[in-house]
């Protein structure tokens, strides 16, 4: 067989089997064995009418029944399986639905919207689509009315009372016998849309052995019943891996419906929560509800933190707490290349993304992919059980691979002699908002469209509670003019994700470039710093 640069070579399994990754195994059948194991596990999801609970073996079995449903309506094993919900227990059945028909499962960010949703659904091929009727004051119907036509989209299922022409409602799905079918381990069990500097959404396909991979590696010498809260949505990785730490492994689990700090401090305290992770906004607005409402957080060991720029001075609030904040480094290809560990020395928590896991192998390079000194700063290469398979766009993944599976991250960073990482850079052009990966060129293709807009560079702003905001920094047609307010409701004219929305909008004369004429971004910031226009980093 010839080896294309996404694959990895196979002796590297023999490797990944003595650190304790077993033989691989189908997502259906992993778990079945967890829901036998661990039939009791609790997971809880709170939101805002209410909280709901279930045991994973009740779980599973509602995911037998529901995978019956969908075959009944012709769903057939290798097809894609889309949800756009919020956090709750049929977002939890759907991946037991899916697993069991052999199928892809594709959890959509929740508020997405129809700009996003559109292009997900044709990318994907998806099958079927589950959504609610409505979630707080998102009106799924319209949004479901506003999509193009779709021929793979066979269909659309409704959660709740209103639903539209042409849906069906999930209480009324027609009965029918799961299947017994065999899926290969290494097929794709799982498709996350993730922003990058494509203008669309990239297609990452995980198969199940990568995502049993990181879950086994996160657990290492973690006690088997502690519990974790997770406040992210579903449709971002980290939200993925929480229900299928659930599903695999029966961790007991919290779930947020969506992400409220005086409600995690309340839950923390209630639950005994000894692990979660999460962005600066998510820990430092947890600490200050637990001060100001008097939650205990003393079961709290461990807190993960990453996705944006950490602040040391949040690192060692967190420590006066009682909480080791433990900064990791990963994204939706590589769920977690590096982390801290509680008992390594504050000075690395504060300052580095901690070591690579167990299995993970890290190359920094140049623009020619070739290895840099030691000491220097490069690309960071990965690659290990729990990379993923590739983009659904194969053109993607000539640029994204060098020979021996090794994934350039598109991130910059460096090695210390302990061999700690630190991330320095980014060599992408995205927005970090509150975790949220966006891209610059899709922003920007948008802001073009605006009559008023002669040349545009979307910028990230450094934000205290979000880590970046989006910024729009503009050249404006003679005689025009344009402002925040404009440009916002354009976008929600388009059904764009109101997180992509600019929050700040600079206009200018010209632009730093390049000889050829590109924008220099990096320039182009100090420029704003120097004048007082943004904070600097």
């Amino acid at each position: 067989m010839t080896m294309n640069s996404a694959d990895m070579p196979t002796t590297l399994h023999a490797a990944w089997a003595r650190i304790g990754i077993g033989a691989p195994r189908a997502m259906g059948v992993a778990m079945t064995e967890a829901a036998r194991r661990h039939p009791d596990a609790l997971l809880h999801v709170h939101g805002g009418e209410g909280a709901r609970q279930a045991t994973l073996g009740d779980i599973h079995a509602a995911g037998r029944r529901l995978a019956g449903a969908f075959r009944a309506l012709g769903v057939m094993p290798g097809e894609t399986i889309a949800m756009q919900l919020p956090n709750s227990l049929e977002n939890a059945i759907i991946f037991q639905a899916a697993a069991a028909l052999g199928c892809t499962v594709l959890p959509i960010v929740h508020i997405y919207g129809p700009h996003e949703l559109a292009h997900i659904l044709a990318d994907s091929g998806a099958a079927l689509l589950v959504t609610p009727d409505r979630w707080r004051n998102i009106d799924y119907a319209d949004r479901l009315a506003r999509l193009p036509d779709l021929p793979a989209l066979r269909h659309r299922i409704v959660i709740g009372r209103d639903i539209p022409p042409g849906a069906v409602a999930y209480d009324a799905l027609p009965m029918g016998q799961c299947p017994d079918v065999t899926v290969d381990p290494e097929a794709v069990a799982l498709l996350l849309y993730t922003s990058g500097t494509t203008a669309a959404p990239k297609g990452v396909r995980h198969s199940a052995q990568s995502l049993v991979a990181e879950l086994e590696i996160g657990r290492r010498d973690r006690p088997a019943d502690e519990s974790w809260l997770a406040p992210w949505p579903s449709g971002h990785i980290a939200g993925t891996l929480a229900i299928l730490g659930h599903a695999l492994l029966g961790r007991p689990m919290v779930l947020m419906e969506s992400f409220e700090a005086a409600a995690a401090a309340e839950l923390v305290a209630r639950f005994r929560v000894t692990q979660t992770s999460g962005t600066p906004f998510h820990l430092a607005g947890m600490l200050e509800a637990a001060a100001r409402d008097g939650h205990d957080l003393s079961s709290l060991q461990q807190f993960l933190i990453g996705a944006t720029t950490v602040p040391p001075a949040l690192v060692a609030a967190s420590e006066a707490a009682g909480i080791r904040c433990c900064r990791c480094y990963g994204s939706t290809e590589m769920p977690t290349v590096s982390q801290c560990l509680p008992e390594d020395p504050l000075q690395k928590r504060l300052n580095t993304d901690g070591r690579p896991n167990p299995g993970v192998e890290v190359r920094l390079v140049d623009d020619d992919g070739t290895d840099v000194p030691a000491g220097a700063e490069g690309e960071i290469a990965v690659r290990g059980p729990e990379r993923f398979l590739g983009y659904t766009d194969s053109a993607l993944n000539a640029a994204a691979f060098l020979p021996g599976g090794w994934f350039l991250t598109g991130d910059i960073g460096r090695i210390d002699a302990d061999g700690f990482l630190a991330i320095t850079d980014r060599k992408k052009d995205i927005i970090i908002r509150g975790g949220e990966n966006i891209s610059s060129r899709e922003v920007e293709e948008l802001l073009l469209d605006l009559p008023a807009v002669r040349e545009v560079a979307a910028i990230g702003v450094p934000d205290k509670r979000l880590g970046e905001v989006v910024g729009a920094v503009v050249i404006v047609e003679d005689g025009q003019t344009v402002t925040l307010e404009a440009i916002s409701a354009a976008f929600r004219a388009r059904g764009v994700a109101r997180q992509k929305t600019p929050e700040h909008l600079m206009i200018v004369t010209g632009f730093p470039r390049t000889p050829s004429g590109k924008v220099q971004k990096a320039e182009l910031r100090h420029m704003l710093v120097a004048q007082g226009l943004i904070p600097p980093r």
